[in-house]
């Protein structure tokens, strides 16, 4: 066995299971992958299949919102205090200086681009109309050339989601097979391996934390529906004979 092996034998056996990833956070990050392929595949589709699209942009705006307030009041490594890092940081961690669990410098940059842009994409369905028969619920809200051109940039940032798809799985691929570490594994049992002996577990997002997230989850869900339009006028009254 050659000196390179042996070493990674040794930390091997010095690595340790940390708590990183809740519950939550997993559920989370696993659903909006399933929601952003199908609202991606259903607006391809076109036709009867928009009515889909529009449902998976209103979860995916539930989703968001949910992880915007987790993100506050979630646990240790789920909140954006812990994982959002200065310039500084980023440089460390780009000169091989940085230590710690959760999203990296360089990482965390990347989740805020996709959370953004994603917001951004649901926020604009919401007024966007294809000129056949799909309205965004909020559609009544805007003037047809708002909503023309809002429609337009909703259409054109779906490169820039594939982009930044395609930069988060080429670092998955990368530190799997480069940096020997699975990235997607703790994403599913919540356990990141570590060898630093002063890691600490996540702590806090508790059950009360999570009810307050679902809450302004669902809120946000039924306001973006339409829930605060008033309602639409009764029909005619049927012509006298």
């Amino acid at each position: 066995m050659d000196n390179t092996a042996l070493h990674n034998n040794e930390v091997d056996e010095m690595k340790r299971s940390v708590a990183v990833w809740d519950l939550p956070t997993r559920i989370f990050h696993w659903s909006l992958v399933l929601l952003v392929v199908g609202s991606f595949t259903s607006g391809k589709i076109g036709g009867n299949a928009m009515l889909w699209h529009g449902t998976f942009g209103l979860a995916i705006l539930g989703l968001l919102s949910f992880r915007l307030v987790w993100g506050l009041i979630g646990s240790t490594y789920a909140r954006f205090f812990t994982f959002v890092r200065g310039p500084g940081a980023v440089l460390a961690y780009l000169r091989g200086e940085w230590r710690g669990l959760g999203h990296n410098p360089l990482g965390a940059l990347s989740v805020v681009a996709i959370l953004s842009v994603l917001l951004f994409q649901a926020l604009s369905g919401l007024v966007s109309n294809d000129d056949i028969a799909f309205n965004g619920p909020l559609y009544p809200l805007v003037s047809k050339a708002y909503s023309d051109w809002m429609t337009g940039l909703h259409r054109r940032s779906e490169l820039v989601i594939l982009l930044l798809v395609a930069f988060h799985v080429g670092a998955i691929i990368y530190y799997l097979k480069v940096k020997r570490r699975n990235l997607v594994r703790p994403m599913i049992t919540g356990l990141a391996q570590t060898t630093d002996a002063e890691a600490r577990p996540a702590r806090g997002g508790g059950p009360v934390a999570f009810v307050i997230a679902v809450v302004v989850a669902l809120t946000a869900v039924w306001a973006a529906s339409g829930g605060m339009l008033p309602p639409p006028p009764p029909p005619p009254p049927p012509p006298a004979w």
